[in-house]
């Protein structure tokens, strides 16, 4: 048996008893609200603490076994060809895999100059963990401003989820290089990186290092992720 005193309550339960069952011992014993909202408290962290233990269970349990996504969707326009993980095929490989382990994605999107997407992992007991990328509007290819704006979303939400899950398409290092040919960032992407690096105060010769390269101008659209990834990560390591 294990005595545990709240304010000058004790109560006597038996050894690995849950806060649920301290509660209705307490209940049953008389206990006045100030000593049952402390014990809700210890309730309510207990069980936050086992939802984020069983979250980080099912997440590694997924990774022990991750789908294998293709590149399902050619693309092609002027001297520019490569291929891509539609977000379509993305999100319906790892979903069947995540709902296996208690888990599911949602996507949230804001506007605010550039356009964000923020996605989440949600597991069945509650805990849940999220990442944001953000981007200007993709006016390559010729699109309307409709289109490069639901251009932007899926890219976004297609990389979101394979960044939080620490997944990558087949190939994906070559995404947007065929032959030597790959797609650049637009020239708005370009002012986005400048934009990023200066609000976070960032060295950028440290930044193109990072990136292995000579100038911004040179990234393409395969490593744009991953400058954003950086400037999430930064902006986060800055919060804390």
């Amino acid at each position: 048996m294990k005595k545990v005193k709240v304010n000058e309550m004790v109560l006597v339960k038996p050894e690995g008893n849950s806060p649920a069952e301290m509660i209705r011992m307490a209940v049953s014993g008389g206990a006045n609200l100030e000593n049952l909202k402390q014990l809700l408290d210890i309730q309510e962290r207990y069980e936050a603490n086992e939802a984020r233990k069983a979250f980080h269970k099912a997440m590694a349990d997924f990774k022990a076994n991750p789908p294998r996504i293709d590149k399902d969707k050619k693309v092609s326009y002027g001297n520019t060809k490569y291929n891509h993980a539609s977000l379509a095929n993305v999100v319906d490989k790892i979903s069947a895999e995540l709902s296996k382990h208690g888990l599911s994605a949602s996507w949230t999107t804001k506007q605010n100059g550039v356009i964000m997407v923020t996605c989440k992992i949600t597991h069945i007991q509650g805990h849940s963990e999220e990442t944001t990328l953000s981007a200007p509007s993709d006016t390559s290819g010729s699109k309307n401003a409709i289109q490069a704006i639901g251009s932007t979303i899926t890219y976004l939400c297609r990389y979101s989820l394979l960044c939080l899950l620490g997944l990558a398409t087949e190939d994906m290092d070559d995404d947007g290089k065929v032959a030597g040919n790959g797609e650049g960032i637009s020239a708005e992407q370009v002012e986005h990186i400048k934009k990023e690096i200066a609000t976070l105060n960032i060295d950028e010769k440290k930044f193109l290092d990072y990136m292995k390269l000579d100038k911004i101008e040179d990234m393409l659209q395969a490593e744009y992720p991953k400058a954003l990834k950086a400037f999430e990560a930064k902006r986060a390591k800055a919060a804390k």
